[in-house]
């Protein structure tokens, strides 16, 4: 009804279009800038029809997502170093093995490009797009390709900003008949799906506590720049840099996979990690956008902290190992603490936990309840009750949720059934966004230097006036979201 919220609008504290556009969002809203571009979905398949799919980033992880989806069309790829590409199809370690031919004789076939928007531009037979490039350049070439029509899946964390997230998330709202997807693989996992039934079904009781860890990072972090170098041979350093309004030279601890630590072009472990980790307590416990976030971190790059640069431009990498922690005033159970831990820190070990049950340093999720504990693994796996008749409780929680086909190696396959209407959507962008906003805050708040309050309805900080300046960022030109 007209003015009145939702539940889940409320508990979102106003997550909303109307939020948005409160929020200065009017123009996103209005629909996409770009005259001429097809609106609505070009084409609706049925289950005997293959997706054309196009590919941005085919190595790497885009390799490890394409390999799951060669049933289909392979139209298009995309990526600014095929050399490199070619070589990690001969790679015997290449994961996942078997599946590397079939995915070396897809991408002979299908067209090449180093720059996406020229793929855009001359190929017409797209239906969807699977985005694998870092971070920076996930929301240009998802807008892109939803201006365009065509559905997306998109590597985690989904944007690199905020402001990225929001506009994306009105183009999903403006666009029902889009099929779009976070490459969050372990939200489609059986294990991860009953951790959110067993704390949805109160095994450990309220909870009002969480802690998340990862071993990230293991890449360059901490570090000042390094010199530039001559590029490799065949190697397009400037699409790679695409939106990234920095004159950076190439060098290998950027590329291809050490980007993550770097500041213009990745979202450092938090990023990497949050949307796999933090996926299940904001699942499971609804707690909304955070109200208040704090980050507290190891020394900058160069032995410099924040506050001896005038610009957040000026820094170069991430700190070796951060704290974040979160408050979530509207969290649907009341009040919620949640804690992120990466660099190696672990959390302290709370009174009653075994001695006998460890706590992987390669990362996971420890909820505390007034009734006992659950630990799992990072994706969701392995789940592990800690209390007095846990299990027995566990027993009588009945599924309450889809199991996904293949579970969290399914995922890519589930964006293409969906695509078919054959299936629903594991992760679809209006979870997605607020979660990926919940991850990014905890960088918003790092850069800010301080903790800061926070305002889902709006958008905005409502502390640190000029902390608002890190919910988005400045494009090179040519690569305008």
């Amino acid at each position: 009804m007209p003015g009145k919220k939702t539940t889940w609008e409320a508990r979102m504290g106003g997550f909303t279009r109307r939020g948005m556009i409160a929020a200065g969002g009017a123009a996103l809203a209005a629909g996409p800038a770009i005259p001429g571009v097809a609106w609505a979905q070009k084409r609706k398949l049925s289950a005997n029809d293959r997706v054309n799919i196009a590919v941005i980033g085919a190595g790497g992880q885009g390799a490890s997502n394409m390999a799951q989806l060669t049933g289909e069309n392979i139209v298009a790829a995309c990526d600014v170093d095929f050399d490199r590409v070619n070589r990690q199809m001969l790679d015997k370690h290449f994961r996942p093995n078997p599946l590397r031919v079939p995915l070396q004789a897809a991408y002979d076939k299908a067209t090449r490009y180093s720059d996406y928007r020229r793929m855009f531009d001359a190929q017409k037979d797209i239906d969807a797009v699977v985005i694998a490039t870092p971070d920076h350049h996930h929301a240009v070439a998802a807008r892109m390709a939803m201006e365009r029509g065509l559905h997306v899946y998109v590597q985690k964390p989904l944007t690199y900003t905020v402001e990225e997230g929001r506009k994306l998330l009105a183009l999903a709202k403006a666009n029902p008949g889009l099929v779009t997807q976070m490459g969050n693989q372990g939200h489609s996992g059986d294990d991860g799906r009953r951790v959110v039934e067993l704390i949805r079904g109160g095994v450990i009781g309220k909870v009002s506590e969480v802690h998340v860890w990862t071993n990230r990072p293991v890449w360059p972090q901490g570090v000042p720049r390094p010199a530039a170098v001559a590029a490799p041979d065949g190697m397009d350093w400037g699409s790679w840099l695409g939106p990234a309004n920095v004159d950076w030279g190439y060098h290998p601890d950027y590329a291809h996979f050490n980007w993550r630590g770097w500041i213009p072009f990745g979202c450092g472990a938090l990023g990497d990690m949050g949307a796999h980790l933090i996926d299940f307590p904001f699942w499971a416990l609804e707690p909304g956008l955070p109200t208040r976030v704090e980050t507290r971190n190891s020394k900058w790059a160069g032995n410099a902290s924040l506050w001896d640069v005038k610009r957040p431009a000026e820094l170069t990498s991430f700190p070796l190992a951060c704290i974040t922690h979160y408050e979530f005033g509207k969290a649907k159970g009341g009040p919620l603490r949640m804690t992120w831990y990466d660099g190696g820190l672990l959390p302290a070990t709370p009174k009653g936990f075994p001695a006998n049950v460890p706590i992987s340093g390669d990362g996971g999720v420890l909820f505390i309840g007034t009734k006992g504990m659950l630990l799992h693994e990072t994706y969701g796996e392995k789940p592990v009750l800690i209390g007095e008749g846990l299990e027995e409780r566990a027993r009588k929680i009945g599924q309450s949720l889809p199991r996904i086909k293949g579970g969290l190696h399914g995922h890519e396959q589930n964006w293409v059934r969906a695509i078919r209407g054959e299936e629903a959507i594991s992760c679809p962008f209006d979870y997605a966004v607020p979660l990926n906003e919940t991850m990014i805050l905890g960088i918003v708040a790092l850069k800010a230097g301080t903790p800061i309050e926070y305002d889902g309805a709006t958008g905005r900080v409502t502390n640190n006036a000029d902390a608002n300046q890190y919910l988005g960022r400045t494009y090179r030109k040519g690569w305008e979201l």
